[in-house]
């Protein structure tokens, strides 16, 4: 009884620190003068059936141009046939770092996808959009509970966060339909070690634990998660191969892992792992190699079959097939190419269409998913900052 009615106290108190915990400011779209318009690409063989839903609707894509004056959120709209349209740049308060963070999952939407969240690793903050139709109003900053955040989750009003600088932590807080951020108390936990050098954080088993890569230590951690957001247990597996960096979550606590060697030539590797429900971690097949350099972004298809990795060093993208069990084996070594330092990735609702953000070339490569899970070129997006991070589509 004492442990119930102090959760109830702790969970009363969050909600009274809603209001006062974070700085609320709203967003106007803004001109950027740095937004070119798109170059679009004639499209030709694409499969015109949708293979992993019904029609397609509207969307949106969304990056950060992680400039250290002033960060924003680039937002684009999809049409239905994938391609995109510059719509608006939004201010989110804070400042980037003007260079790479190193790190998947940015930039993300709630699993509403009413609530955008990114991240300020210039400043130690993180920002919370509320999404309107096609607009974007600033709801929250808040301090990350850290210093250099570059990673972000969320899932059913949860939030974690991922802090890659001094030790390296992550910290929990508490997301409200209003947008607004509260910090849950005693959420903060250290990484493995001080050299961690983490790469993304993300729930899995329906937010029953945070998963962490650290490419500093070759390993895979996790916390589990309790329902009022705290964590609990830590474990921790060496990965497969060298330089866990990003990965997708699946059902069943799976995730596929990318492993990126160290960025030694045509030597990284795809892993798949089990997150069981008291947090520990199995690996269930890998490393399987593509014969790329530094894979370190990955993505799944809604219907769990689909797998593409990014690969920073070769500029491809790499796809696996995956089955239900979290067996992996290689589909296509060079999927497609891509821009030059393809980094993050992300695919639209229903798993139409995918979406490559190039860091060298400061660009956004996007594709349509055929049934068989070939890929088709379709758009290339110009006139991106240097140092642009992150990518999240709906």
């Amino acid at each position: 009884m004492i442990m119930k009615h102090s959760q109830k106290w702790i969970a009363a108190a969050i909600v009274t620190l809603c209001f006062t915990a974070c700085k609320k400011e709203i967003s106007q779209p803004q001109t950027d003068d740095m937004i070119t318009q798109t170059s679009l690409e004639d499209e030709t063989g694409v499969d015109s059936r949708h293979g992993h839903g019904n029609n397609d609707r509207d969307g949106q894509v969304f990056t950060l141009n992680n400039q250290v004056s002033d960060n924003k959120v680039i937002a684009y709209r999809r049409g239905q046939d994938g391609k995109l349209v510059f719509q608006a740049a939004y201010s989110t308060g804070g400042k980037g770092t003007g260079a790479g963070l190193g790190s998947q999952g940015s930039v993300i939407l709630s699993d509403d996808e009413n609530i955008l969240l990114a991240v300020n690793a210039g400043n130690n903050t993180i920002s919370s959009f509320r999404i309107t139709g096609n607009h974007l109003t600033l709801a929250c900053k808040i301090s990350s509970g850290g210093t250099t955040p570059i990673s972000i989750t969320e899932h059913n009003h949860l939030v974690y966060v991922l802090n890659a600088g001094a030790n390296g932590n992550i910290a929990g807080f508490r997301l409200f339909g209003n947008g607004s951020l509260s910090p849950i108390p005693f959420s903060k936990k250290s990484l493995s070690s001080s050299t961690a050098n983490p790469a993304q954080i993300s729930f899995v088993n329906d937010g029953g634990a945070v998963v962490v890569t650290e490419k500093g230590t070759n390993k895979i951690i996790s916390y589990t998660i309790s329902p009022l957001g705290f964590p609990g247990a830590f474990h921790s597996l060496v990965s497969a191969n060298p330089t866990p960096f990003g990965f997708a979550v699946k059902g069943n606590g799976n995730i596929i892992v990318s492993e990126a060697a160290g960025g030694a030539a045509g030597a990284s590797t795809v892993s798949s792992y089990r997150v069981h429900p008291d947090g520990s971690i199995t690996l269930i097949e890998g490393p399987i190699a593509a014969g790329q350099t530094a894979a370190c972004w990955v993505v799944v298809t809604d219907n769990n079959k689909y797998v593409y990795a990014t690969n920073t060093g070769s500029n491809t993208v790499s796809s696996f097939k995956s089955g239900f069990n979290g067996g992996l084996d290689l589909l296509n070594a060079v999927a497609a190419p891509s821009g030059t330092t393809p980094i993050d990735a992300d695919l639209s609702d229903n798993s139409n269409y995918l979406y490559v953000l190039n860091a060298g070339s400061t660009n956004i490569s996007a594709y349509k998913v055929k049934e068989d899970g070939s890929l088709n070129s379709i758009q290339t997006v110009q006139g991106l900052s240097a140092g642009v991070v992150g990518l999240a589509a709906k």
